[in-house]
């Protein structure tokens, strides 16, 4: 496919984070960016703010008069049903139609393409990869499935010849990818959805780890079980985070590498998840050839990402984080992390889960996860792309939670519930809607403080 052929691209679901950035790239070429969502959000706003044309009804008649099989592209994302008009026009009709990941394929293939893999932390590892190539001035693009606070977008740079992208497991999209250099930073379960078991998810790894065959150029947290250039904090590894300390709420800390060491290595993102994201990225850029100085000086002014451990209140009393944390393994992270900087304080999580079959299958762990915490708070399982499945609840869930201080409330209860609460530090964790919550939250709580 010659996409320089192609003069509209038309996305149906472009609110979603990873479709978001594809639809900035073309725009920024100089396409004709059009698109359908569910609902409006910030995003979508950002996005027509920038003179992207987006709807938010199901609608043939809303599909520009201009948009012709010969010159449009049409992407989609796979949480779009079948049901869909739009969709359903586009395909009676012929036009060229492409997943999400299809399309990023076209277009790294004829590049040096950093791939980013894992069930957790791609987000953030691809992120400061590629605030790592902008700032070292390398001629690259990146396609982010976050806003990176540094640049407000998830999409940075303009470069040609290198990208960074993520690499989705779900609907094994990573494997549309053709990666010259990648990593795997985690391969637990998830997505039981669309692979059936741990094994098939697993193998589906396995089977994009194998688009690298210099293992040299394969990335991988020591004793994962893939073959590759190893990571590791304090543990015998190729790339090794040592004399790991916090000063002024930022981690220091050493790196050694299979040819040097480097000392006083300062990183802002908290929790030792984050510290392993930040090794994996400076092994990757280190490997390709930025300079040692350069990659240091980038890890040391990386701002974080908006929805993973966000901060929204930064004060001595009353500390609110927001983080996108949708797995049991994730939110086991959030809540390390919030200990290790407040180790004496009250927290109260609300999570909103995302997904019923999500829900259902990772029930056990979702309430150890989540017991953890001095007060948990839950909203109503989020649904995203599916229909309910009985008996898969959040009551479910909080029958499952083992600690007292519980309850469900519904969202349009939680800033009260919130305001009631006598915690320190409150953090908002999911993958749905209730990133929408977050600004009412942070004004409710400054209210009720300050």
């Amino acid at each position: 496919m010659n996409l320089n052929q192609i003069h509209n691209v038309f996305f149906i679901g472009i609110g979603g984070i990873g479709m978001s950035a594809i639809a900035r790239y073309f725009h920024s070429i100089g396409k004709n960016v059009s698109g359908y969502d569910k609902t409006a959000t910030s995003l979508t706003d950002d996005l027509i703010a920038t003179g992207m044309n987006i709807h938010f009804e199901d609608a043939i008649s809303l599909i520009p008069v201009d948009y012709f099989v010969e010159n449009t592209l049409v992407v989609i994302t796979p949480a779009i049903p079948v049901t869909h008009s739009q969709w359903n026009y586009f395909m009676e009709r012929d036009f060229t139609i492409k997943k999400r990941a299809e399309v990023l394929g076209i277009i790294t293939k004829d590049t040096f393409c950093f791939a980013v893999a894992g069930t957790h932390g791609k987000t953030t590892t691809s992120s400061i990869l590629g605030h790592i190539m902008y700032e070292s001035g390398a001629d690259a693009t990146s396609f982010l499935g976050g806003i990176v606070e540094n640049y407000n977008t998830n999409l940075i740079g303009n470069g040609k010849s290198i990208t960074v992208v993520e690499a989705d497991e779900f609907d094994r999209s990573f494997l549309h990818l053709h990666p010259d250099m990648a990593c795997v930073t985690s391969m637990d379960a998830d997505h039981l959805d669309i692979y059936g078991d741990c094994a098939s998810i697993e193998a589906s790894f396995v089977e994009f780890a194998n688009k690298i065959q210099d293992k040299s150029r394969l990335f991988v947290p020591i004793g994962l079980p893939l073959s590759g250039t190893t990571i590791g904090i304090n543990e015998n590894a190729d790339f090794q985070a040592l004399n790991i300390r916090i000063e002024n709420s930022a981690y220091v800390f050493d790196i050694k590498t299979p040819t040097d060491y480097i000392s006083g290595v300062k990183f802002k993102l908290p929790g030792k998840h984050n510290l392993m994201n930040a090794l994996m990225a400076f092994s990757m850029a280190n490997s390709y050839g930025i300079s040692r100085e350069k990659i240091v000086n980038s890890l040391a002014s990386f701002a974080g990402i908006k929805r993973r451990f966000s901060y929204q209140i930064q004060q001595e009393n009353l500390i609110y984080i927001d983080d996108y944390a949708h797995h049991p393994t994730e939110i086991e992270a959030v809540h390390n992390a919030v200990r290790e900087l407040y180790p004496n304080k009250k927290v109260v999580a609300v999570f909103q889960p995302h997904l019923y079959s999500r829900t259902r299958d990772f029930i056990d762990g979702f309430a150890k996860s989540l017991q953890v915490f001095d007060e948990i708070i839950l909203l109503d399982i989020y649904p995203a792309r599916e229909l309910p499945i009985e008996g898969v609840t959040s009551s479910w869930l909080l029958s499952k939670i083992i600690n007292s201080n519980k309850k469900i409330v519904q969202k349009d209860e939680l800033l009260q519930a919130l305001v009631m609460s006598d915690a320190t530090v409150y953090v908002t964790i999911g993958a749905g809607d209730i990133g929408e919550l977050v600004d009412p939250i942070k004004k409710a709580l400054y209210e009720k403080t300050f």
